[in-house]
């Protein structure tokens, strides 16, 4: 079986079993995903580029468990709305490829509008 599909059954049941498939909405699991994604920024804040590549064993496990965090949500999200969340990342590889093309996007922080 699929990992994330093993994943997803096992936030349902978590859910199931604390009562709180009544919270999580779409619009709701968004908004703390949010805070998740937030919590995740916040463990880099102030650090210089260099110093986020070099982190800490200590600073690298509650990374891990914001990661985690956000993870757990994107899989919820798409389990509540039944959107398969592999088929939905590897399309968006492909869209980015056609809106970045290696000639005009290399090496170039531009947004594709501006090429």
């Amino acid at each position: 079986m699929n990992e994330i599909i093993q994943i997803a059954e096992r936030l349902e049941k978590f859910a199931i079993d604390r009562d709180w498939n009544q919270f999580h909405s779409p619009k709701n699991l968004s908004m703390a995903l949010a805070v998740e994604a937030a919590e995740l920024m916040q463990e880099f804040q102030w650090m210089t580029d260099e110093e986020s590549k070099n982190v800490s064993s200590e600073k690298k496990l509650k990374i891990k468990e914001e990661i985690a965090d956000v993870f757990n949500y994107l899989v919820r999200i798409s389990s509540k709305l039944q959107i398969d969340i592999i088929a939905a990342a590897n399309e968006k590889i492909i869209e980015n490829g056609k809106k970045y093309p290696v000639e005009k996007a290399k090496g170039n922080a531009k947004k594709y509008t501006e090429f």
